[in-house]
């Protein structure tokens, strides 16, 4: 209900006879009426409603230079004014003008002179009709607020707990976490350079931080090996990627009515499906330790059969572990290791992920200063390091 809230409206008077203008705006400051924009000057109408917002426009038709008709697809034609309530002021009986006028978007007409009780409840009623249009506006606008702001704070949750289980995979070799924390940033500069759309890399940047959770199922013995492991140690590692793939796997049905609450025990199984960041870690737990050759494990394929986001990965992956030190050897030179990298290309890794690499290095290295665990060595105190190395080999 608008009460008598409508007096307060600011209404827009635009005619070229200032003796119109005066008597409408009469009629109206007897109705309670007190705020007025108006003009004679029908070429500032447009740029003069734009200022002041009005609630409602009386707009005559008739006018030189610029006509109501106009003024009128002006208004409709700007998505601040799209729904402005225009009641239109006119002497003319013409059903060609009135038919352009409503075509053009009018809200209602009154003829000239103009009777206050024809006046007044028309525009009353226009008012009326804006008021609720604003109010819908406002409403939506809210649940649209309200709507981003869950879904910052799902995102937000969705992060913290991808974060503490990709820590978790790392906490017995990477207590602090940056491993994960490089890797995935890394992963999605190369995404980036590599074409991917903005949030699909932003995506693999977050994904990618979960390459290794599979390693909560190795044991410790292993990860901290110092040296080359045992044929029955390596296999062991290789096991990760499936034990990634399988904690990240959507829940059975029988599964999903295990754990969830007895308040929703009467509300329908939702689909099962991984939604679209989970259905990405599980591409890349899967497939990162591929290599370009199909020499790689778990399932040996080879080129563009690898998903890209775990090439991506791969490469991303590499580059940490040689530039970083690890429980079986130390942190390498970073032009040492592109070297060794850039010697695998083809081999190993996808030529093209090779290339984003070097070209995005800027955005790499920017990373690497600020998160790196240690300085690595010079180049020239290195040790022997071969490419195997810092991804674990069989003895």
């Amino acid at each position: 209900m608008l009460n008598n809230d409508h007096k307060q409206a600011r209404i827009a008077i635009v005619d070229d006879e200032p003796i119109n203008i005066k008597v409408v705006r009469k009629h109206l400051q007897l109705a309670g009426y007190t705020d007025f924009v108006t003009t004679s000057d029908s070429t500032t109408a447009v740029s003069l409603i734009g200022q002041q917002h009005p609630d409602v426009v009386l707009l005559d038709i008739m006018m030189p230079q610029v006509d109501g008709i106009q003024i009128l697809a002006a208004l409709r034609g700007c998505d601040k004014t799209r729904h402005l309530p225009v009641l239109i002021l006119t002497a003319s009986t013409d059903a060609q003008t009135k038919l352009r006028a409503l075509e053009a978007g009018a809200t209602d007409f009154l003829p000239k002179p103009v009777d206050p009780n024809d006046l007044i409840p028309r525009l009353r009623n226009a008012l009326l009709v804006k008021a609720h249009h604003d109010h819908l506006t406002r409403y939506a606008d809210e649940l649209e607020r309200q709507v981003r702001i869950r879904t910052a704070e799902l995102e937000a949750s969705q992060l913290q707990i991808v974060y503490c289980l990709a820590r978790a995979g790392e906490c017995r070799d990477d207590t602090t976490g940056r491993h994960v924390l490089r890797v995935g940033r890394y992963a999605g500069i190369l995404a980036r350079e590599l074409g991917c759309s903005a949030n699909h890399a932003r995506l693999i940047g977050i994904a990618a931080q979960l390459h290794d959770v599979g390693k909560i199922g190795v044991p410790d013995a292993i990860l901290n090996k110092p040296g080359k492991l045992t044929p029955e140690e390596f296999a062991l590692i290789q096991k990760h990627c499936a034990t990634g793939a399988q904690i990240v796997r959507p829940l059975t049905e029988e599964e999903w009515r295990a754990v969830r609450s007895e308040d929703a025990q009467a509300l329908e199984t939702p689909a099962l499906a991984l939604p679209p960041l989970l259905a990405l870690v599980q591409k890349i737990v899967s497939s990162h330790h591929e290599r370009w050759d199909g020499k790689g494990y778990p399932a040996g394929l080879a080129g563009e059969a690898i998903p890209l986001e775990g090439r991506i990965t791969a490469v991303a992956d590499v580059f940490d572990a040689l530039t970083n030190k690890r429980p079986y050897k130390e942190a390498m030179d970073v032009s040492q290791s592109l070297k060794i990298m850039t010697d695998a290309s083809g081999t190993q890794f996808d030529p093209k992920v090779i290339e984003a690499l070097l070209k995005s290095l800027d955005q790499i290295m920017a990373v690497f200063q600020t998160t790196h665990d240690q300085a690595p060595t010079s180049a020239a105190n290195s040790p022997p390091i071969t490419l195997d190395t810092p991804k674990r080999t069989a003895a």
